[in-house]
């Protein structure tokens, strides 16, 4: 269920072909959403990727409630894909292979609840499919996976500006001094380790890592 958002006008196009594509949502989080929609972004079958906030008690949260703390709140996207070009069993392995599911604390240099990484399911079999995927993920590994399945609830989309960050031309503000937003966005990407780790990880199981 979303709040705080319309139908896009990708979703809006595929509505005369809902009959010939099964067009389907889920929602994952994997730490900062700017990286975990650019990651899926790429991916063939994805339609949409949007980034916003789910798991919380509170109703239409802002960026800083989030962060901040006390909302249950996760970092998250909501990823709109065709079933039929890309099976949810497919893009599940792919999206516990892109993040640290060891890490209950957050994800690389971003700390705290609102960064941990989680599976909501929006179904009896979804939650199955999901459930399988964190064991086959702790059985390559051999280390405890601490990425939870959870029930799929409410969906806020996050601010306008947050919305395909890593594409932004506008001048921000970095550690480095100005940037363009697409800079800072690799800028940070880099800076956090988010690759690094994920390689030292996964390896060549790493979907997004060159």
């Amino acid at each position: 269920m979303f709040k705080r958002t319309m139908m896009s006008a990708a979703l809006l196009a595929l509505a005369g072909v809902a009959q010939a594509a099964d067009i389907r949502t889920a929602v994952v989080a994997g730490g900062c959403f700017w990286c975990v929609e650019a990651d899926f972004e790429k991916v063939s079958g994805v339609v949409e990727v949007v980034s916003g906030y789910t798991g919380g008690t509170v109703a239409n949260p802002t960026y800083e409630q989030v962060t901040r703390g006390g909302t249950g709140h996760y970092e998250a996207v909501a990823i709109t894909y065709d079933a039929d070009v890309l099976p949810y069993d497919m893009l599940i392995a792919m999206f516990v292979r892109s993040v640290d599911v060891t890490d209950a604390g957050g994800q690389f240099c971003d700390r705290g609840d609102s960064y941990r990484t989680a599976i909501f399911a929006g179904s009896p079999a979804e939650t199955a499919t999901a459930q399988a995927a964190v064991a086959q993920a702790q059985a390559e590994l051999g280390q405890t996976v601490v990425t939870p399945v959870l029930p799929a609830g409410p969906f806020y989309m996050a601010e306008a500006y947050h919305q395909d960050y890593y594409k932004g031309d506008d001048f921000v503000l970095t550690r480095a001094g100005p940037k363009r937003q697409s800079n800072a966005y690799e800028f940070y990407r880099e800076a956090c380790g988010r690759d690094d780790r994920v390689a030292q990880l996964w390896g060549d199981a790493a979907p997004f890592v060159n």
